[in-house]
């Protein structure tokens, strides 16, 4: 693609930007609180065989909606601005909403006629298997709404439902566990009522109803989404290989027990650090989106904010890697303690995971998905066997380091393998600056660990990461090309 040269639109999405982080961030920065709530909570009212049974209902649930629901919300982001600019919008969403139906029809009968082989697969009880087909309903209606609003750039409605929807679930989960006494089960209802709600709220918040219209169904209008939208389904099956398979492989290796720890430290990591990193990707995409089908070079960007996302994104995994012990400590039933073995290899494989969203945007905005979906197969692939081969070996330990490793692989191909002219621009000068900051950090975490029974361990984290930013903005202000000149 030629490139033209618009710096005054370039401001203008590069403002927009900045203010729709600004107004994410509550959604993201309460979600990060409530996903931290909801392990204490949860590990405290469930015992940890049946915190085992939800963590593979929800792994189980997300593999579903892998495969017939989330690819339709995200092609709806992907090409709503192209169907603005032809003023064919009710047609447009008209065509997604038949497809997601579509889909949901006929998972019910795969799933239906294979229920035998899906249960004896995923080691899950039938009851827990027809109660996440029913929740796949209003979750993948929430899934397409959310995307709908992001592609509106209505970020304050967004915010406010993402808010709403995780602390009703909390609420309605502790209210049904303490009244029914469901055990796991009462989480998925809690969940299904809730998102029900919300559903109505967001079908309100995006006007979806004015825009509908009986579809006519056409292959011009359906092939460039399922095109565009199967691969992105096929990569992400690929990523819940990585990152949600090893509950199952671990259920059959040593049992419901393992798999909560798994499910403890998983929810530990990635939920929490993903909502809050991805702040910056959820206002940026829609926006670079605009960006690149106006013909504007969109890597200085990407690089810019890949640059902020490293920044806020290392210390904070080297802190939770250094602490893991105090963390479980902090957030979860000391039933649960054996999961703190686990957060250092999941912290990591979650920051490579979230860096790869900036290398991987490349082949989104080129509509050359299947490389991504190619590259994170080989990831899940190399993740299944090498948790097959450590478990025996390291326990625990060896779904971490398959998770770490197979996370690490997918950004390093998605590095190798560039569009041209969208190849990554790593902001190589503030890496040095961080690589510089870190080193006296070394030192200031020896001493607080002869001080433990004197500094509180949350006040530790906090001096670590306020003491490196402070010396990271030094040597960034020091080194600028500017102070260098003089």
């Amino acid at each position: 693609m030629e490139f033209i040269e618009n710096k005054e639109e370039e401001k203008k999405q590069l403002n927009g930007i900045f203010k729709d982080i600004i107004k994410y961030s509550p959604s993201k920065i309460i979600g990060t609180v409530g996903n931290a709530i909801i392990i204490p909570i949860y590990t405290s009212l469930l015992p940890p065989e049946q915190y085992g049974i939800y963590s593979l209902s929800i792994a189980f649930l997300s593999f579903l909606c892998i495969i017939f629901s989330d690819w339709v919300g995200l092609s709806g982001l992907r090409f709503f601005r192209q169907a603005q600019l032809v003023n064919d919008v009710s047609k447009y969403l008209s065509v997604l909403v038949s497809i997601l139906t579509m889909n949901i029809i006929t998972m019910f009968i795969l799933c239906l006629i294979f229920q035998n082989y899906f249960i004896s697969f995923f080691k899950i009880n039938p009851k827990y298997f027809f109660a996440v087909l029913f929740l796949i309903i209003p979750v993948a209606i929430r899934a397409l709404l959310f995307q709908i609003l992001r592609a509106q750039l209505k970020s304050i409605s967004y915010t406010f439902s993402t808010i709403l929807n995780q602390f009703l679930t909390i609420g309605l989960s502790i209210f049904f566990i303490k009244v029914f006494h469901m055990g796991a089960m009462a989480m998925l209802l809690a969940m299904g009522v809730s998102i029900s709600l919300i559903d109505i709220l967001l079908i309100y918040q995006s006007k979806i109803l004015i825009f509908f219209r009986k579809p006519k169904l056409s292959w011009a209008g359906i092939l460039p989404i399922i095109l565009y939208g199967v691969p992105i389904a096929a990569t992400s099956l690929s990523a819940w290989i990585i990152n949600q398979s090893n509950k199952f492989i671990m259920n059959n290796i040593s049992g419901f027990t393992d798999v909560a720890y798994v499910g403890v430290a998983y929810g530990a990591t990635l939920p929490l650090l993903m909502t809050i990193f991805s702040i910056i990707t959820v206002a940026a995409i829609p926006r670079i989106i605009r960006m690149y089908e106006a013909k504007i070079d969109v890597r200085p960007i990407i690089s810019r904010f890949s640059g902020y996302y490293m920044l806020v994104a290392i210390p904070v995994v080297v802190v939770m890697a250094l602490y893991s012990q105090e963390i479980i400590h902090l957030l979860a039933n000391e039933n649960f303690y054996q999961a703190y073995r686990l957060i250092p290899y999941f912290a990591f494989g979650t920051f490579f995971m979230g860096l790869a969203d900036y290398t991987t945007l490349q082949y989104h905005l080129a509509q050359k998905t299947y490389i991504e979906f190619i590259i994170k197969l080989l990831s899940g692939i190399t993740n299944v066997v090498l948790t097959i081969s450590l478990i025996p070996i390291f326990g625990l330990e060896g779904v971490g380091i398959a998770t770490l490793c197979a996370n690490f692989l997918y950004f390093f191909l998605s590095t190798i393998i560039v569009i041209p002219d969208l190849g990554m621009l790593f902001p190589y000068r503030q890496l040095l600056c961080m690589f510089i900051a870190f080193v006296p950090i070394n030192i200031l975490y020896k001493y607080l660990t002869h001080q433990r029974n004197a500094v509180p361990d949350l006040m530790q984290m906090g001096l670590m990461l306020l003491f490196f930013y402070g010396l990271y903005f030094f040597v960034h202000q020091l080194t600028k090309p500017d102070n260098i000149d003089e």
